[in-house]
């Protein structure tokens, strides 16, 4: 085996940590007071001007459709090297994504029609419009089975009704992917669907905003019979299941490499404070608690990324079912970079409560990934389901 990082991927590695710490790391403070002052309204902690901005100069260094095929433009470079620049990315605080949102380009990759990508999937690929998926539910979070968004056929239209909720990025997307029950008996098992439903179809609404510990401010999504055609099935009908469990293991895999960069820059941070800061007439650095915390961090990311890596590469080489390792990752890589903020957190005392350092915004973020896209109580039972069947 070859743990080698091509040296292509080491260059675009250094390229996108130069982009972080000359063009994001400086505004750091800002997206801190942005998102201190907004409460409970969604405020985009990055005005839109400096985003444009942001977006315009990745786009100028070639940083654009990472993981998109050439043929709809992009740079086709596959899973390993999307983990290497979501890690680099992660370091810091600025919410800042490299267009376009992976799990959603890959959804559409393997369902859209020749139509669909021309209407969806290459202006997402592009840049020039936005998705999102509505897949949960007030009574259906984990446990798909209780979806009760339905889709009925009446003549050659699909009316849905139903109510979605923790749906991020709805109040600015252009589209929606969302899934419904179109077998009641089925489910799961060959009775869900997704559909393509623009956001200015009637019946649509993005309703009420919901803030939460982090910066994530996701959204209730309403479907009053909302009506779509045929041509708005996006893959095989009652077989939306798997490719919609196939984009969440793109998202699972993401949040294990954001929480290695995160991780990272937390470590870097007691590194650096240990070996400056003084108590009782010795350095932080020499106090054997801080030196295993240190330690252990460090562990904990050496092993975080090897895992991320190894997952990237079995996708990069043609494993078309990875759903237990991302489950794994999912688990260790946001239980890692909990643990590790918590050290960086007491190594820095009351600094670290504060809102001049950065650590206590990364600290609240790292908390909702081990909820969101499956709690790690999920992802733990279904890996040992999956152990036990062997």
């Amino acid at each position: 085996m070859d743990f080698t990082i091509p040296e292509e991927l080491e260059m675009l590695q250094k390229l996108v940590r130069d982009f972080v710490k000359k063009e994001l790391m400086p505004l750091e403070k800002m997206v801190i007071e942005n998102e201190a002052k907004r409460g409970l309204e969604n405020t985009p902690l990055l005005p839109e001007d400096i985003e444009i901005g942001l977006l315009n100069k990745a786009k100028e260094l070639g940083l654009w459709g990472l993981d998109v095929p050439e043929e709809y433009g992009g740079a086709n470079l596959g899973f390993l090297a999307k983990a290497i620049v979501t890690e680099e990315l992660a370091k810091t605080i600025v919410p800042f994504t490299l267009p376009p949102d992976a799990p959603n380009l890959h959804f559409l990759m393997e369902c859209c029609t020749e139509e669909q990508k021309d209407r969806y999937l290459i202006p997402y690929a592009n840049g020039e419009k936005k998705s999102a998926i509505a897949i949960s539910e007030p009574n259906a979070g984990s446990d798909i089975s209780g979806m009760q968004t339905t889709a009925i056929k009446k003549g050659k239209k699909w009316i849905i009704n139903g109510t979605k909720i923790w749906i991020s990025s709805a109040n600015n997307a252009d589209f929606f992917i969302t899934m419904a029950v179109t077998d009641p008996e089925k489910r799961q098992r060959g009775g869900i669907t997704a559909f393509l439903i623009d956001k200015d179809t009637p019946g649509l609404k993005v309703a009420r905003g919901i803030p939460t510990i982090g910066y994530q401010h996701p959204y209730e999504v309403y479907f009053d019979s909302v009506e779509v055609d045929e041509g708005q099935v996006l893959g095989k009908l009652g077989e939306g299941f798997i490719p919609m469990q196939n984009r969440l293991v793109v998202r699972r895999l993401e949040m294990a490499q954001r929480s290695v960069g995160m991780a990272e820059r937390l470590l870097s941070m007691m590194k650096e404070h240990a070996n400056q800061r003084k108590t009782f007439g010795k350095y932080l650095s020499e106090r054997q608690a801080v030196q295993w915390w240190v330690a252990n961090s460090a562990i904990d990311i050496h092993a975080t990324r090897l895992m991320s890596y190894h997952a990237a590469w079995k996708m990069d080489n043609g494993v078309k079912d990875i759903r237990h390792d991302a489950s794994m990752l999912k688990v260790f890589g946001t239980e890692m970079a909990m643990r590790v903020a918590d050290r960086a957190i007491q190594v820095h005392g009351a600094m670290g409560l504060t809102k001049d350092l950065p650590i206590e915004f990364m600290y609240r973020n790292i908390r909702s990934l081990r909820i969101i896209e499956g709690a790690s109580e999920i992802h733990r039972w279904t890996i040992a389901r999956e152990i036990l069947k062997r």
